[in-house]
């Protein structure tokens, strides 16, 4: 048992050191192509210096490197392993008795943890990094008005009715909005009031609108109630829950938060009118990265532990890569499923990992028992 222990914990020591160094050298790599497409483009953006576009780059590296992680763990699981096999010491391990699943056991939890520790501290530093990395994007970079300008200036709401304390809710529209200087505008503005049962009890509709210090501002407002005669224009004050940060917030890809973060930003969303799906779908992909790393170990195991003896090694290691890549696809595949709504967050980012964890457990039980 003591041998086995051992044994464990210098492969697992192998295993990480391999890993490790797998994901410097790809996060190096990516990181430089990263950075030659943000020259490219900003060599027609004469406010955008060598040192913003560098900055740029920077703060995007802890987020590539969430991005590779998988990679790296089957790549230099395959390095690990293949170093072993080679030189027989998993070989003359076997040969003793050592069950391959004792010894695999330390290098799993330790690509486990790798992922474990990539979801709960890595991940709110590169949301943070990330955040900042796309503000200076669309300040320098980008010839668009931002996210707001991508939604074609649209603005849908949904928020508790506060106006005369009714139970009820406010379905806010609000068409050519802008985000300009730190305030929010908007040229029209519908606000359709339901009680709880969902009946239209008043309709507004002004001219212009503009969000400050959580209330809306509507300028020549008239109201309109069912069998009544509109209203003449006024300003009317509008309480809401929202924010110009918030609303800037919504907008932002789901990779600028935290998986602690996740959660209430996503409760959030919902109760304010707004899709939350790629929210979950990306919390529910930050949980599943260390299934993903564990099992990207097992199929490094799997594909690279046949002696060398027997031959074919460059196709099985072979073989490895490109059933983690196809693994990728899928995850890839089932993510974009996920964003349309055709398959629950929950299923899209865990089926890859637990089919890759089922492939893997397979071949390791054909080439450990036959």
């Amino acid at each position: 048992m003591r041998i086995a222990v051992t044994l464990s914990l210098y492969i697992a020591r192998v295993f990480a050191f391999a890993v490790l160094s797998m994901l410097s050298a790809l996060t190096a790599l990516v990181g430089l192509f990263d950075f030659i497409e943000l020259l490219r483009r900003s060599a027609t953006k004469p406010e955008a210096t060598f040192a913003i576009v560098a900055q740029i780059a920077a703060l995007r590296l802890p987020w590539m490197s969430m991005q590779i992680l998988p990679f790296a763990v089957l790549l230099g699981g395959i390095l690990a392993f293949w170093r072993l096999t080679r030189s027989s010491e998993l070989i003359v391990a076997r040969a003793s008795g050592v069950s391959a699943w004792q010894f695999l056991a330390a290098p799993v939890l330790c690509a486990i943890a790798l992922g474990g520790f990539a979801t709960t501290a890595i991940s709110p530093v590169s949301a943070v990094m990330r955040a900042r990395a796309e503000a200076l994007d669309n300040v320098y970079l980008k010839t668009g008005g931002g996210p707001l300008a991508l939604a074609g200036g649209q603005l849908w709401l949904r928020q508790a009715d506060r106006l005369l304390d009714l139970q009820g809710v406010a379905i806010l529209h609000a068409s050519g909005v802008a985000l300009k200087d730190g305030a929010l505008s908007a040229e029209g503005i519908s606000v359709f009031r339901l009680d709880s049962r969902d009946r239209l009890l008043q309709r507004i509709e002004a001219r212009r609108a503009s969000l400050d210090s959580g209330v809306w501002t509507l300028e020549e407002a008239r109201t309109i109630t069912p069998d009544h005669l509109p209203d003449a224009p006024r300003q009317i004050q509008l309480p809401t829950n929202m924010t110009v940060e918030r609303v800037q917030e919504s907008f932002a890809s789901p990779d600028t938060f935290s998986v602690w973060a996740l959660p209430g930003f996503i409760s959030l969303l919902e109760r304010s009118g707004f899709s939350a799906i790629r929210h979950r779908l990306q919390f529910q992909t930050l949980l599943a990265l260390p299934l993903l790393a564990g099992t990207m170990s097992l199929l490094a195991a799997g594909f690279s532990m046949r002696p060398s003896r027997r031959g074919g090694v460059a196709r099985m290691i072979g073989s490895g890569v490109a059933a983690g890549f196809a693994l990728f696809v899928v995850s890839k595949v089932a993510e974009e499923f996920g964003q349309s709504g055709a398959l629950p967050p929950v299923l899209a980012a865990w089926a890859p990992a637990a089919s890759g964890l089922m492939l893997a457990v397979a071949l390791l039980l054909h080439l450990e028992d036959g």
